[in-house]
């Protein structure tokens, strides 16, 4: 298994307890507890992928990691 391959595998382990589709409070506790302020910003400036469904916002897991992977 490659060193990616890895990485990957461990974020998708770490985000397991939560649902494949992540409402924006979600996202923020597992990444860390960070403000849902912080979270809409990162939304907004397309720093983790996102489908916005009406007045919401939906994160799958695989931007989660996609994100994770970019930032490591």
């Amino acid at each position: 298994m490659t060193a990616e391959k890895r990485k990957r595998s461990d974020y998708a382990k770490m985000l397991k307890q939560y649902p494949d589709v992540l409402r924006i409070e979600q996202m923020c506790e597992a990444l860390g507890g960070m403000s849902t302020k912080t979270g809409y910003k990162m939304l907004k400036d397309g720093k983790i992928g996102s489908v916005k469904v009406g007045r919401e916002y939906r994160i799958t897991k695989v931007d989660i990691i996609d994100y994770l992977m970019k930032a490591n």
